[in-house]
């Protein structure tokens, strides 16, 4: 469902964005190509913007929030896993971030990077490129390898395939 703010709407494109029907989006909130929204999440952009970037999916019982003066900005080629809380912060490119893991206002995962499930970055909180971050506070823990890059991106392509999917099967139910 888009719902507007202020007279904001949503800006998706139903042809190669995926947004499950029981997902949320309101406001100022951008999906680049292939960007997907998968079922149950919320993208509440009230007091500033989310943009997600392209080849980006953001999955089941996710809720991503904004506060004045600090947006939601996810990079290309990112996941963010099932029930994960994403608040006022910025994520880079080609990173994984894991299922029931928050990440607070103003915090920053540089890009090809992964935050491990129920990790809990605080408020202000920055990490370099490339940091394996776990626990609760988060901590970097290593620099990301090759093998686990290679899988993020495979990762998210594999999200861009399955949505192209559930768009095609969305368009003929509704068209019979």
């Amino acid at each position: 469902m888009l719902l507007p703010f202020e007279k904001i709407i949503p800006s998706v494109n139903p042809d190669n964005n995926f947004i499950a029907p029981s997902s949320v989006l309101i406001g100022k909130v951008t999906l680049h190509a292939n960007a997907s929204i998968w079922f149950n999440t919320v993208l509440r952009a009230d007091n500033d913007e989310i943009v997600i970037g392209e080849n980006s999916n953001i999955q089941d019982g996710s809720v991503l929030h904004v506060d004045k003066g600090s947006p939601v900005k996810i990079g290309a080629n990112v996941t963010v896993g099932h029930a994960a809380i994403v608040h006022a912060c910025s994520i880079g490119d080609d990173c994984l971030i894991g299922m029931g893991s928050t990440i607070l206002s103003r915090a920053n995962i540089g890009i090809e990077s992964i935050v491990g499930a129920g990790a809990l970055v605080t408020e202000d909180k920055s990490f370099p490129p490339r940091s394996l971050i776990l626990g609760a506070p988060a901590k970097l823990i290593r620099e990301v390898t090759e093998e686990e890059i290679h899988a993020i991106r495979s990762n998210a392509l594999h999200y861009v395939n399955l949505s192209k999917k559930y768009i095609k099967d969305l368009e003929s139910s509704l068209s019979n």
